[in-house]
């Protein structure tokens, strides 16, 4: 799954504020002691849409499907519990926000699992690797990162993307947006010449042909769930799920549904 400054402090007070008020009151536990927010339900927040990993759904039970959603469902099933998904915006999600105010008990939502953000979550086993990439419309004379001095490039806030757009793309115009629905938008309207993100995010925008990926950048980036940090007991549970479906082969069954290079 990286304002004037005065604007986005007070957005973020209001941010906190607003997750704070809308967040439960009451507190449960699973039957292994994990704190839940609902009584015999993992509530999983993710931003959506971001396909291949989360996408809606109104024909699924949950409203949502993808990669990120079929593995939390089976943990979920695993652990005995209902499962409930939110859709949240990806920065409250990984600034820990959504968690703290008792949104949801997981984050399921394409997120690196970075040294900085285990400052204010805690993390599950690592679930997928994944590699960032670059975008460009199939017509595109861009070729490479070295080429986006002066190029508008769209990102997503709070991503490791943006990050790396900001460290490796010397000269690039970088513009953020909220989500991949913004940035794929912006670059069907030229409002920006580049996409910097997740590798299969942006391989799912080429499936037309109007677009394609012409770089892509191993950085070494593992997918983690993001839970309340403190909450030691559910970060256990689902790694154990997790551990299971990896040696039952549920996992390889979930992976190659959305990555089999097999025809």
């Amino acid at each position: 799954m990286q304002k004037s400054r005065i604007s986005a402090l007070a957005l973020t007070s209001i941010a906190v504020f607003a997750l704070s008020a809308c967040g439960s009151d009451d507190s449960a536990t699973s039957a292994t002691g994990a704190d839940l927010v609902k009584a015999d339900t993992l509530t999983v927040c993710s931003d959506v849409p971001y396909p291949p990993f989360e996408d809606f759904d109104k024909s699924s039970d949950s409203g949502y499907k993808g990669f990120d959603v079929d593995i939390v469902s089976e943990v979920a099933e695993r652990l005995d519990l209902d499962l409930a998904i939110k859709d949240s915006s990806f920065d409250a999600l990984q600034s820990g926000q959504a968690l703290n105010a008792k949104q949801c008990d997981l984050a399921a939502s394409a997120m690196t699992i970075t040294e900085d953000r285990k400052k204010n979550l805690d993390f599950t086993d690592g679930y997928y690797d994944s590699k960032q990439s670059l975008l460009v419309p199939a017509d595109s004379d861009i070729a490479s990162i070295a080429d986006l001095k002066g190029v508008k490039v769209g990102v997503q806030q709070g991503t490791t993307g943006k990050s790396y757009t900001e460290e490796n793309a010397t000269g690039a115009e970088v513009v953020t947006f909220p989500s991949d629905a913004e940035m794929f938008q912006a670059i069907k309207a030229g409002q920006v010449k580049a996409l910097l993100q997740d590798l299969p995010v942006n391989l799912d925008h080429t499936t037309d042909g109007a677009f394609k990926v012409v770089e892509t950048y191993d950085t070494e980036e593992q997918y983690g769930f993001a839970i309340k940090k403190g909450n030691s007991q559910l970060v256990e549970d689902v790694n154990g799920a997790l551990a299971d479906m990896h040696s039952d082969g549920t996992y390889d069954e979930i992976y190659n549904k959305y990555f089999s290079t097999e025809g």
